[in-house]
């Protein structure tokens, strides 16, 4: 919606006649991203009006006069390089005026080109911009450019003042996997419902073959669900994945005190609430405003942190409770019987909690 905004909007930018400017026709200006091999370039073009309010000029007009604009250059490229923020692989570029201001009397504005300098062809470039503070309506619209190719657009203003983009180079795909990779791990290790539900699994224990059963049931179902949710295939709101997911917690606990010498189902278990699991990593994972040049590798980055740390939990805990069997085994069955206990407590107390205080 707003790249279709942006493109009627500059449309009727460029066909409408000049309006007054004491009216002030167009409260919008122009952003130009290029990204280069050591550089990247920065167009602006910005109202006449603006500029002179901001210059305390008492007519606007006065900037479509080349000798105004020739004396007024370091104060217009003082005004306007401070209005934007340029970062590329996470650092802050300075931006320095390439070249004098131009006008264009037809549109009643101001171009002026920035170059900010970088240590090579970026694979991530943030622009932070409120071009005109003073006016709460003013929108900047932002193009950019890679390979010389338009590839993204956006509109940024008071509640958007910031664009992340993700070059379609090795630089940019490594950039992607550098962002969500360590997200997935992260989100593993500080979830506690999906640590739990985890850990409920393995606490009866069980031969390499059942563990990994398990681990790759609940790894298949949620990189399913989750995949699917990113996309808008399927999107089920949170106020029945989170009571769900915590649903799941509780049957596993009993699960585990009710099984006897039976068949064990724990990977079945895992693959048909690793789906509901899925959609809880998938909300998450659209929070982080997913770019969509690269939702694929994003996607698959998120979701292979997500193993990286599941992993890790996986052979830390089964580690631990195999040691302990070993050297118990009644021990271990209390452990076992009193975790069960736990498990379901806690995802009884988020059942109630989400549900009631979704």
């Amino acid at each position: 919606m707003r790249a279709v905004a942006l493109v009627i909007l500059g449309t009727l930018a460029v066909a409408a006649p000049a309006a007054p400017v004491a009216a002030h026709p167009a409260p919008f200006s122009y952003v130009d991203v290029a990204l280069g091999e050591r550089a990247v370039d920065v167009i602006v073009v910005a109202h006449v009006f603006d500029l002179a309010h901001d210059l305390e000029m008492d007519d606007p007009e006065d900037l479509l006069d080349a000798g105004v604009i020739a004396k007024r250059t370091a104060a217009l490229s003082a005004l306007l390089s401070s209005r934007f923020e340029i970062a590329a692989d996470g650092r802050v570029r300075s931006c320095v005026a390439a070249g004098a201001p131009s006008t264009a009397p037809d549109q009643q504005s101001v171009r002026l080109r920035f170059s900010c300098a970088t240590d090579g062809a970026a694979g991530i470039v943030r622009v932070r911009t409120v071009m005109f503070p003073y006016d709460p309506k003013h929108q900047t619209f932002l193009n950019v450019y890679d390979g010389g190719a338009l590839k993204a657009q956006a509109i940024l203003d008071r509640e958007h003042t910031t664009f992340e983009y993700f070059a379609g180079t090795r630089q940019g795909a490594l950039a992607v996997a550098a962002r969500f990779l360590p997200a997935g791990i992260h989100h593993i290790l500080i979830g506690p419902d999906h640590l739990l539900f985890l850990i409920g699994l393995l606490l009866l224990g069980g031969s390499v073959r059942q563990l990994a059963l398990m681990v790759t049931a609940f790894t298949l179902a949620h990189s399913l669900t989750l995949s699917l949710a990113v996309l808008g295939v399927v999107s089920p709101p949170s106020r029945i994945v989170e009571p769900a997911i915590a649903l799941s917690i509780v049957y596993v606990g009993v699960d585990n005190l009710l099984v006897r010498q039976g068949r064990d189902l724990r990977a079945w278990i895992a693959l048909a609430f690793g789906l509901i699991h899925g959609f809880g990593f998938a909300s998450v994972l659209r929070e982080m405003e997913l770019p969509p040049r690269a939702l694929g590798l994003s996607l698959v980055s998120f979701n292979l942190g997500v193993e990286i740390g599941q992993l890790l939990v996986v052979v830390t805990v089964a580690s631990a409770l195999a040691a302990l069997r070993a050297r118990s085994e009644v021990v271990s069955r209390r452990l076992a019987f009193a975790g069960s206990i736990g498990v379901v407590g806690a995802g009884s107390f988020w059942f109630v909690q989400r549900l009631l205080f979704p």
